[in-house]
């Protein structure tokens, strides 16, 4: 297998994930920011071009950061960072999905519309007239979550999952260009230092500021 891998906050997620299960992968670096993952040559192997991307074994490739986090745990499941039961993993799935919907999603449309127009506005459809209000809807996603961990440590309970991971990453990337959580989330604050010293989000490096296309 091989990960192809860019700067941005869903690289990262993956990058997290492979350093909390101890896993090594041969990885490419494919820039973004340069177009390289919206070539022709690219676009006939992944029509999407979205980044990251594991190429099987079989050569066919697997791209979304959750989907390829849940392949690799198929694979490797000890530590495991979705659930060792049907139970655990369903509320693990249930707050990544709040997650997407909630933060990931809005915040990655407020940037792309505003902040990261002229890198974006070639590639997909922004709306500018939009930014605003994906960034609101972003920073509500955020003070739910910090509800969400008023009595907990991790978003589905005492156990870090992939949940943990992926908003991590997108509440560092929000702070990078102009989103950060506000001070008064005082759980989710609290939350992001438990998880920032973990060695996995150490050697996960910084998301730098592009985000996937």
């Amino acid at each position: 297998m091989k990960l192809y891998q860019s700067v941005g906050p869903n690289p990262r997620v993956v990058l997290f994930f492979l350093a909390e299960k101890g896993i090594e992968i041969d990885r490419e670096f494919i820039d973004i920011r340069a177009g390289d993952n919206r070539t022709p040559a690219w676009l006939a192997r992944n029509p999407r071009g979205s980044m990251p991307v594991l190429e099987l074994d079989d050569g066919s490739l697997l791209s979304e950061s959750t989907a390829i986090c849940e392949y690799l745990e198929e694979h490797h499941p000890g530590r495991p960072l979705v659930g060792a039961t049907a139970e655990a993993r369903a509320a693990t799935r249930s707050a990544i999905r709040y997650i997407d919907y909630s933060v990931v999603c809005p915040m990655a449309n407020g940037f792309r519309s505003a902040e990261g127009l002229p890198m974006f506005q070639d590639r997909m459809l922004c709306v500018p007239a939009a930014a605003a209000g994906n960034k609101a809807y972003a920073q509500e996603g955020l003070a739910r979550a910090d509800r969400m961990l008023a009595e907990q440590d991790y978003l589905t309970g005492d156990a870090f999952t992939l949940a943990d991971i992926l908003l991590f990453c997108w509440t560092e990337f929000g702070a990078m260009v102009g989103q950060p959580a506000p001070d008064s989330l005082t759980n989710l604050a609290s939350w992001r230092a438990r998880v920032a010293a973990r060695p996995a989000a150490i050697a996960s490096g910084n998301p730098e500021i592009a985000v996937n296309a």
